[in-house]
């Protein structure tokens, strides 16, 4: 009604001038928003966000790579830190990104080599499932989790938080109950590139290879390709994973490697930052009737995709739902094509392939400093200083100029026009 009661007041001049006048200085500040946001979009160089490092410019393909081995995830990709543990990199001055992957110790576990020989499967370890043990029993130390949403599908319930670091990006963390599902199913379902793929459950994966699999402990190193929209590069993913297993709960780590034999190119971008683990275990149905039939997984995810950090945070609130909700008929797909017998795939075969762990030694692991996690996080790509450091309207504009060409994805134009009313309302409040 404010928009409405605004032109009336301007169609209501005395005459034709008054009235062209006024429109031009109504709609001229608009246009130039989106003029602007169209430009940063596109360009995706923003220089005005006051963020110390342009971690928005796409990786150089001579950038120099750290050859070392050890507890990395990706770097800058503090967007969804998490609480998964990964590599780190630093963007230099001139906005190429350089990878520097901390040695950490590894606890109760032996590096092995991939089934070419070629390389050692070093990347995922006890401390990573002692962090992410920590997350799951809420004695990480961390802020605590603020609220996001609670959502529910006939056979699935969603719920979902956030907190932010000092540095860093915001960190996620979600717990989904799946009806009539069994953790072992799940545990296939979410290792299974090939079904993830072929299924298009995963809209956004372009491509999945497996790079290097260890059959001693079932680590794997795989090569992800996503679509990313328009206006910025797709983006690709080395990532480590590793199942530990203590009775019926399992530990799920994925997070982002170094692997030099995968050299960086200008396109797609590779994401530095990743982390992605869950906590998988039988929980009592929905229904109440006290069997152990559904199954809960707990995840923690942060990455850092390139993507101005305040347009992400929103991107992700507005548009989480709408990809989450996806998985389940991608579950129930799988569970059909399994039931009528289905061989498994090679990712889903290595999810057979677990680290057995006790109680006692989880407990253990709980209580070691693990200071190679607490680099990781505080080193981490720094976020801006104030959260308001992008100007309004250029985020309008931006956020209207591409909802005009987006359907699909993480970003959709529900999510875009999201954040421009959000904006929009600050910025009548000013």
């Amino acid at each position: 009604m404010g928009l409405v009661s605004v032109f009336w007041e301007i169609l209501s001049k005395p005459t034709i001038g008054d009235v062209l006048s006024e429109l031009l200085i109504f709609i001229a500040p608009m246009w130039a928003a989106v003029i602007v946001g169209v430009l940063v979009g596109w360009a995706w160089k923003p220089k005005w966000a006051n963020l110390g490092r342009e971690i928005f410019m796409d990786s150089s393909a001579s950038s120099s790579e750290s050859a070392s081995t050890g507890f990395g995830s990706l770097s800058n990709l503090n967007f969804m830190k998490l609480q998964l543990p990964s590599c780190f990199s630093w963007s230099s001055d001139d906005g190429v990104q350089k990878d520097s992957f901390p040695l950490s110790p590894t606890l109760h576990s032996n590096c092995s080599s991939s089934e070419g020989g070629k390389e050692n499967l070093c990347f995922v370890t006890d401390e990573d499932l002692g962090y992410l043990f920590k997350l799951a029993e809420e004695k990480d130390g961390g802020p605590a989790w603020i609220h996001m949403m609670d959502k529910s599908t006939p056979t699935m319930a969603y719920q979902a938080w956030q907190r932010d670091l000092d540095t860093g990006p915001t960190q996620y963390r979600s717990r989904t109950v799946f009806d009539d599902a069994t953790p072992e199913m799940v545990r296939d379902f979410f290792w299974d590139d090939e079904f993830r793929a072929k299924s298009k459950w995963d809209e956004m994966l372009l491509s999945a290879e497996t790079l290097g699999s260890s059959t001693t402990d079932g680590t794997m190193v795989v090569h992800w390709a996503r679509k990313f929209p328009f206006f910025c590069s797709d983006r690709e993913y080395l990532i480590g994973r590793r199942i530990w297993a203590s009775g019926r709960t399992y530990y799920c780590v994925t997070k982002g490697v170094p692997y030099p034999s995968v050299p960086r190119k200008n396109k797609p971008r590779r994401v530095d930052l990743y982390f992605s683990s869950w906590r998988i275990r039988a929980v009592e149905s929905r229904n109440g009737d006290g069997r152990l039939s559904a199954c809960e997984v707990l995840l923690f995810h942060h990455e850092n995709m390139g993507i101005p950090w305040e347009i992400a945070k929103l991107g992700v609130k507005l548009g989480m739902w709408g990809t989450v909700r996806r998985i389940d008929p991608g579950l129930r797909e799988y569970q059909k094509e399994k039931a009528s017998g289905a061989s498994l795939s090679h990712c889903a075969s290595m999810a057979h392939i677990n680290t057995e762990v006790t109680t006692d030694y989880l407990i253990f692991l709980e209580s070691h400093d693990n200071n190679s996690l607490e680099l990781e996080t505080n080193n981490s790509s720094e976020k801006p200083s104030g959260k308001n450091s992008i100007p309004k309207l250029v985020v309008v504009g931006g956020a209207i100029a591409v909802a005009c060409v987006l359907d699909r994805g993480l970003l959709t134009k529900a999510v875009i026009f999201g954040v421009a009313r959000r904006f929009a309302k600050i910025g009548r409040r000013l």
